[in-house]
């Protein structure tokens, strides 16, 4: 259980002052010049001793994305690039942070840029999010006229500008090489790897790529020491997490907690607990709409951290749980995220563009009741081969909501093709 001294995120309800003033009385920007004074490596080393991990979904160690951007520069500019596209289904942590505790992320670019040889970073901020780019802007404005970021940053004799992107609303942007595609002004689309950003990023140049979170947890666990972050949670998954709980509980919320809190835990303690009572759990998502889907029973008892959901054939993801009580048509529910994903692929690999309107359209006729049971195998494979076979993971993200369903409800998939064959779905399908 976290307490409310190992919160970083002060003000995520937004109950007080957001502004410069007010996040200053909160412990930021406290000590930036002197976390600066000590050196690239330092705060590299120190990044990758916290053990963090990065916060955007796919949980790759933080500090060692860091380290592979070039030591000494060839000419090229560094770039810092973060990632506030959210545009994962069930997902609304980050936006707290950039409408209530915006200094938090300011704070991080600057430290974040710093170690990375890099004097600009680009927020690539979520189309959808106006006021919370409102917010922003009004935050690093104030920034500037502090003198905390720009010309001399904190009397460090580092120049630093922060520069703020509105996106136009595509989740494939989400996607970190789709993002800096669409930051040089062409259409959002995966690019191949290699190169990495690292090598050729923005603008060809070295990149490095971060979700809000990750970089906004940095100042703070420069100033508190990695010991005292990787002594939250367990071993390989420490530190603070922003959870964000929806669906069907009695208060859904975003919450600050420790990695690995139990399941029960986060939603006894934050969300009074589920609708009707745990008998009426039916299944939950843990971690974003592109994780599989977790029968209720196995949910329970999980732990919320990297490892464990991997360990029941899910992720956390981007720790958007998404509850779900025994009056969801979970087919339904399933294919909601075909059609989703259908709709935001680029189009540019063919198992993709293919296979999410193929996979979508059975999906379609599941939910009727009107398919055969051997066709329940056969989108299972259909998702296999689109899973691990596109440019991006949003092949995965479209294969693996499926594989969950077959996988845990495949007896209410088969009861629901032979009722409509009997001619009794009003019986057992929620239109």
């Amino acid at each position: 259980m976290l307490t409310d001294q190992d919160r970083i995120f002060t003000n995520l309800y937004g109950m007080h002052d957001r502004s410069l003033k007010g996040a200053m009385a909160r412990g930021q920007w406290d000590g930036t010049k002197e976390i600066l004074a000590k050196g690239r490596d330092w705060i590299v080393n120190e990044m990758k001793a916290s053990g963090l991990r990065g916060r955007g979904g796919a949980g790759f160690p933080t500090g060692l994305k860091w380290s592979f951007m070039p030591k000494e520069s060839d000419g090229r500019p560094a770039y810092l690039v973060v990632n506030a596209d959210e545009s994962e289904p069930g997902t609304c942590k980050d936006r707290e942070i950039m409408r209530h505790d915006p200094h938090t992320l300011i704070e991080g670019c600057l430290i974040a840029s710093f170690a990375m040889g890099a004097h600009a970073s680009y927020i690539y901020i979520r189309g959808e999010y106006i006021r919370e780019r409102e917010a922003l802007q009004r935050a690093i404005d104030e920034a500037y006229d502090a003198g905390l970021i720009g010309k001399n940053a904190c009397g460090s004799g580092w120049d630093f500008d922060l520069y703020l992107h509105h996106g136009a609303g595509a989740y494939i942007c989400g996607e970190e090489t789709a993002l800096l595609e669409s930051l040089e002004g062409k259409k959002g689309m995966p690019r191949m790897k290699p190169p990495f950003p690292a090598g050729a990023g923005l603008y060809g140049c070295p990149t490095t790529v971060n979700n809000v979170e990750s970089i906004a947890v940095a100042p703070t666990i420069l100033r508190r020491g990695a010991a005292w972050f990787s002594g939250i949670g367990r071993a390989n998954n420490v530190g603070t997490k922003v959870y964000a709980i929806s669906g069907h509980v009695n208060n859904p919320c975003v919450v600050e907690d420790a990695m690995g809190i139990t399941f029960e835990e986060l939603i006894e303690k934050h969300c009074g607990g589920i609708r009707g009572g745990w008998d009426n759990l039916k299944a939950v998502i843990p971690g974003g709409s592109s994780v599989p889907v977790v029968p209720g029973d196995q949910m329970r008892h999980a732990i919320m951290d990297f490892d464990s959901l991997k360990d029941l054939k899910s992720g956390l993801g981007t720790a958007a749980v998404i509850v779900m009580d025994n009056s969801v048509d979970i087919i339904k529910a399933i294919w909601r995220l075909s059609a989703f994903y259908k709709h935001e692929s680029c189009g540019q690999c063919t198992p993709c563009r293919e296979g999410t309107g193929w996979m979508m359209r059975v999906m379609e006729r599941l939910v009727k009741g009107e398919a055969e049971v051997e066709e329940i195998d056969m989108l299972f494979d259909v998702s296999k081969q689109v899973e691990g076979h596109t440019i991006c993971a949003l092949g995965d993200a479209a294969a693996w909501p499926i594989q969950g369903l077959i996988r845990h409800y495949r007896d209410e998939i088969e009861d629901r093709i032979k009722a409509k064959r009997k001619g009794q779905m009003g019986a057992i399908a929620a239109e």
